[in-house]
């Protein structure tokens, strides 16, 4: 099968296309037959092997894991022994990250995922292209939102909400009911207003920092800002989350310091490694047929112009998502 691969860490030219032995589902696994897949900032990281950390699970030398990709949607091919809760023909999409035994591997033409992995039937009115772009971004976004155990009413500022992450955090949120205030630049003000945000602040126009209105919850989507920075914009109590660990991974450290007695003034830091299952493959999938929850997507390349689409996604200009189109058929 054909697939994107990479065997040593650096630019997006070290990735190339070639062709690689197709996976043979074992007990509980199912082989997927990809039409669609992503680029995104993970998986950017970790073909550079930016931050070092990430070579903790991919090698320190060099990668261990040749083909990348973590979001996917396509069609079941083959099921192995076992196997009941999907059947060959069926429409599926999902994400591949580090949970479940499954490590990547979606910038290929076939795929094999545990059946209990992160794994649901596609949203009836998707296309492959729509639901790719619906676990990686949305379940950042949904891994903070169920950190700072926001609710109904409560005020959240999201910062950057022209991504992956930020454009999913905005509906999400709005889902549950919060009173959401978005920051983005001129051109996409109406985008994120679209999108449901109630208030939209022009962070070329003005410093979102000095905002007179408080929040409950900060979500810094973009890891650019700092909680020093947004510290002024929390009500007591407050909490800022960030989608990294921010400069010199001061949020790591501030998870711990941030929640001491009288250190910030009840305002904290909280800071959660996103987990990935089949619960939350669901809940997109139902959210998705709604109509609470649509995958933001920019731009579309081939699986032969992933390198190009590295590039984009780099130059940080990214609105919402970038799909690879892998098969013949986008329906």
């Amino acid at each position: 099968m054909r697939a994107a691969v990479h065997t040593s860490y650096g630019p997006p030219d070290v990735v190339r296309i070639a062709e690689v032995d197709k996976p043979t589902p074992k007990n509980h696994q199912v082989l997927v037959k990809v039409h669609a897949t992503t680029v995104n900032r993970t998986d950017s990281g970790f073909r550079a092997g930016k931050p070092l950390i990430v070579r903790l699970f991919t090698g320190l030398i060099r990668p261990k894991v040749a083909v990348l990709g973590n979001e996917f949607a396509g069609e079941i091919e083959a099921v192995g022994r076992d196997v009941t809760s999907f059947l060959v023909g069926d429409r599926v999409f999902g994400y591949s990250g580090l949970q479940h035994g499954s490590r990547f591997g979606a910038h290929a033409e076939y795929l094999a995922m545990p059946e209990d992995g992160s794994l649901a039937t596609m949203p009836a009115n998707l296309t492959y292209e729509q639901a790719a772009p619906s676990t990686e971004g949305a379940h950042y976004a949904l891994t903070m939102i169920r950190t700072a155990k926001i609710q109904r009413g409560h005020d959240v500022l999201v910062y950057g909400a022209t991504g992956a992450i930020g454009s999913a955090a905005v509906q999400l949120l709005k889902s549950l009911g919060a009173q959401v205030t978005a920051v983005c630049d001129t051109e996409h003000l109406e985008l994120v207003r679209g999108l449901g945000a109630d208030r939209v602040i022009d962070y070329t126009a003005e410093d979102f920092t000095k905002d007179r209105q408080r929040y409950d919850v900060v979500l810094d989507a973009v890891g650019k800002s700092s909680f020093f920075r947004c510290r002024r914009l929390l009500k007591p109590g407050g909490i800022y989350l960030s989608s990294d660990g921010g400069p010199l991974n001061q949020n790591l450290v501030l998870v711990l310091i941030s929640p001491l007695v009288g250190v910030f003034g009840g305002k904290k830091v909280l800071f959660r490694v996103p987990r990935d299952d089949q619960e939350m493959v669901r809940y997109f999938k139902e959210l998705i047929e709604s109509g609470a929850f649509k995958p933001l997507i920019d731009r579309r390349y081939r699986l032969d112009q992933i390198v190009e689409a590295y590039r984009y996604v780099e130059t940080g200009q990214k609105i919402g998502n970038v799909v690879i189109s892998v098969g013949s058929s986008s329906t």
